[in-house]
């Protein structure tokens, strides 16, 4: 990798993950990200296209990103998103590819993904109680979905991990639930702090609760925190002797969280978001339609130069963010 070339900011963090979202369309109706289901926007640009991903991948790959998470919205609702995932594994420098997913058709197309190259899946659960997780979602899928973290297991995926959202009236009460879940199966459950966004500030104070809350759990319980590696994502993840998996925790409202952040994001129109939680995206997609790798990478860099410090969520500032789909959380 030209060193000339990678991905750094003012602050000296170095950015070798992209959260790349293929789409905003999702086929859920989570309370805390869309409970009215996905509503469309006629005015919206279009998700882009199979070349304008292999330009965009590229383009971050000359500039030592090495990571690629594809999320949505729920990507496989994406038709050609077997496609996408060849398309980044097999773009020189990409070391992994990795997908979010709701897990509606997992048992239907982990085969079909492990045979493109996907190497990990992070599937939201946010419980293992039936009639919970389908007042969650508005889906009655939780058998579906556990079927498809076993057909992903079947068919040799063994970086296998599930995202539950923390909800103080509908989750926080089943610590034990993911606990037991995790004493044989060789997972990793992580905990995500309920985030606001635009569209949820009365959900949000009705059901956020701290993660530090369930550190402390953890910690009586006798579990040790793992050492990160340079393409891990935010997550603090602990190991217990007697438990096959593991527990992590993404706490954005913790002191420093943002001080490591090693990650970059585009949504599927083709904007750069410096931030989760940034006032503005930055549009790519003229010179993504060019195919025009080389102004991909000076517009980035150029743009990275103003990256903040930190979000200002704890002070109630959501930025450009009105939903967790538009970007993937």
């Amino acid at each position: 990798m030209n060193q000339a070339l990678s991905l750094k900011d003012a602050m000296g963090r170095r950015f070798r993950y992209l959260r790349l979202s293929v789409t905003d369309r999702c086929n859920y109706r989570c309370n805390y990200c869309l409970p009215n289901g996905y509503q469309g926007d006629d005015t919206a640009e279009p998700a882009m296209t199979l070349d304008e991903i292999e330009t965009l991948v590229s383009a971050f790959a000359a500039m030592g990103t090495r990571k690629i998470r594809l999320t949505g919205g729920e990507p496989a609702t994406r038709k050609d998103l077997t496609r996408i995932i060849e398309v980044c594994k097999r773009t020189p420098g990409i070391e992994e590819v990795v997908l979010t997913t709701n897990g509606y058709n997992l048992s239907k197309k982990a085969a079909e993904w492990k045979a493109a190259g996907l190497d990990g899946i992070n599937v939201s659960l946010d419980s293992l109680d039936r009639d919970r997780f389908k007042d969650i979602t508005g889906h009655d899928h939780l058998p579906r979905v556990l079927d498809g973290l076993e057909q992903a297991r079947a068919v040799g995926f063994t970086r296998l991990k599930i995202n539950a959202v923390l909800l103080r009236q509908f989750n926080w009460d089943q610590f034990d639930h993911f606990l037991n879940f995790v004493r044989k199966q060789a997972v990793a459950v992580r905990f995500i702090e309920l985030m606001q966004t635009g569209d949820n500030a009365v959900f949000f104070r009705e059901n956020s609760v701290l993660g530090s809350q369930m550190e402390e759990k953890l910690q009586l319980q006798g579990w040790q925190e793992v050492p990160k590696t340079p393409l891990d994502g935010p997550a603090r993840e602990f190991r217990h002797p007697d438990f096959a998996g593991k527990i992590g925790l993404i706490m954005p409202y913790s002191k420093d969280f943002c001080r490591n952040c090693n990650r970059l994001r585009v949504a599927s129109n083709g904007n750069l978001h410096l931030c989760l939680f940034a006032d503005q995206g930055h549009s790519l997609r003229k010179a993504l339609s060019a195919g025009e790798t080389v102004s991909v990478i000076r517009q980035t860099r150029l743009l990275l130069e103003s990256k903040a410090a930190g979000h200002t969520l704890e002070q109630g500032f959501t930025g450009a963010t009105s939903s967790l789909a538009m970007l993937g959380g």
